[in-house]
């Protein structure tokens, strides 16, 4: 995301915090999405005020983004720290694909995992959590 250009013209002093862009992230997560690409939410200038940038990171996490783009080095940590899956979504996802493949060599198009009812969409962001928590530990 380009938010130094979405928010080109707004100034801090005035609209404090990324309330405008709100509209645009959420649109452009949807668009991501829908076509199967990843999302990286924008920089954060202040280099120097790495809890406004954590603060950010956990809020594009909530969004949905995949991750942050970065502009400095002290970002990496922080960063890796947030959009990182937890060792209990690790678990999760690992029950969930575990279960989808044993549904599926049975013959049975559905499966539920802990009382929850597991559909493709499950089964995707599980296959995702797996990989970016094999990609950070590599």
């Amino acid at each position: 995301m380009g938010t130094n250009d979405l928010a080109k013209e707004l100034h801090a002093e005035a609209v404090p915090g990324r309330a405008p862009l709100l509209g645009g992230l959420s649109l452009c997560l949807l668009a991501a999405r829908a076509t199967g690409k990843a999302i990286l939410d924008g920089v954060y200038n202040d280099v120097q005020d790495l809890e406004g940038f954590e603060a950010e990171c956990r809020q594009g996490r909530q969004f949905g983004f995949d991750g942050k783009t970065l502009i400095h080095p002290a970002q990496i940590e922080p960063c890796n720290r947030v959009f990182a899956p937890s060792e209990a979504e690790i678990a999760q996802a690992r029950k969930i694909n575990a279960a989808f493949d044993e549904a599926r060599a049975e013959g049975r198009g559905v499966v539920a995992v802990e009382g929850r009812m597991i559909e493709n969409l499950h089964v995707d962001s599980a296959r995702r959590i797996l990989a970016v928590a094999k990609a950070l530990n590599a």
